[in-house]
């Protein structure tokens, strides 16, 4: 802010300068103000304009602005020595001096947009690797803890970008008077401080903050739509929200679900029955990455470890359920509760 207004002064001082002779005191000071302010706003609206633009487009633009002066001034010296001299070649001049740099900064931002020019570059000069895209953080992944272990693997590498009003959020959970969220909270700051130490890994706090919006998550999408980021998250529905406005998730409870072990109709799994089912005589058993398993006729074995055969799979978005019967049963056999 300080240096705009520097700026819009000096301004002011170079007008005053401009218009030295010929006019009063006073209406020296007056036109100096008004072109002064008149440059230094046009000046601060462009840069407001461009403050988003990416760095390729605005680098298309100057270069391919550059060609096409350089060309309509050999077009118009060509016009001028060839063409006789009429009234019509100072209007055929401003016309080229018009359209081919106006031609040359279209075409200019469309190739480096479109032609993917930095990313080639900057893949050679790492060796043929591939720019690392900077990924957002949201508060559920941060508690969670697990997006540590990802990056302490090497799976996950880059910039991870901080909001600051996530970081806020998180200290507003750590100091909460509820002991659980409080808890939470500080296990949210302690992977914070975990990652941050990570050789390849690059966390980045920044103050973008939109007023308008209200929401966290509405937050978080728009700045990843603003600095083309990922998010990473647990949060299905903001998993949605994201996707519907076509930014990039990864979803970690996605990926580990992903990760689980496959299992097949007909194969055998022992497993200790912890509580009954939703439905009749059903009991429910887990494996240990988690999954639910529903056993049929298993509720009397309640604490026990029992011999099932996978009957059916059932895969959801909040994760994967495995469907059962006795082994006993399926063979026709009597059955036998094995003690763990």
């Amino acid at each position: 802010m300080v240096l705009r207004a520097t700026f819009v002064v000096l301004c002011i001082l170079a007008g005053l300068a401009l218009f030295s002779d010929g006019v009063d005191q006073q209406g020296r000071l007056m036109l100096a103000s008004v072109v002064g302010l008149g440059i230094g706003g046009v000046v601060l609206g462009l840069e407001y304009l461009l403050r988003n633009t990416k760095t390729a487009v605005l680098l298309g633009g100057i270069i391919g602005l550059a060609c096409g002066l350089v060309l309509a001034g050999i077009a118009a010296w060509s016009v001028a020595i060839t063409v006789p001299a009429v009234e019509s070649v100072p209007i055929l001049g401003l016309l080229l001096l018009a359209g081919f740099p106006y031609l040359g900064l279209v075409y200019g931002v469309r190739l480096f947009a479109e032609s993917g020019f930095f990313k080639r570059v900057r893949g050679n000069e790492s060796g043929g690797a591939s720019s690392v895209s900077n990924k957002i953080l949201d508060t559920s992944v941060i508690i969670d803890g697990r997006v540590a272990d990802l990056c302490e693997t090497g799976f996950l590498e880059g910039t991870f970008i901080l909001p600051q009003f996530i970081l806020n959020e998180l200290q507003h959970i750590a100091d909460s008077a509820d002991p659980l969220k409080r808890s939470r909270g500080r296990r949210g700051l302690d992977i914070l401080n975990k990652i941050q130490k990570m050789v390849d890994v690059e966390v980045r706090i920044v103050d973008e903050d939109f007023p308008h919006v209200k929401e966290v998550d509405s937050k978080i999408v728009v700045l990843a739509k603003k600095m083309n980021a990922k998010v990473i998250t647990n949060d299905l529905n903001l998993s949605k929200v994201a996707e519907l406005q076509g930014v990039r998730v990864l979803n970690i409870n996605e990926l580990c679900n992903a990760l689980k072990p496959v299992v097949l109709p007909g194969e055998q799994l022992r497993v200790f029955v912890l509580k009954e089912g939703k439905e009749a005589a059903q009991g429910v058993a887990y494996l240990d990455d988690g999954t639910m398993i529903v056993v049929d006729n298993a509720k009397r074995f309640i604490g026990s470890n029992v011999n099932g055969v996978v009957t059916s799979v059932l895969q959801t978005q909040a994760g994967r359920m495995i469907f059962t019967r006795l082994k006993e049963e399926t063979e026709n056999q009597e059955p036998a509760v094995a003690r763990g």
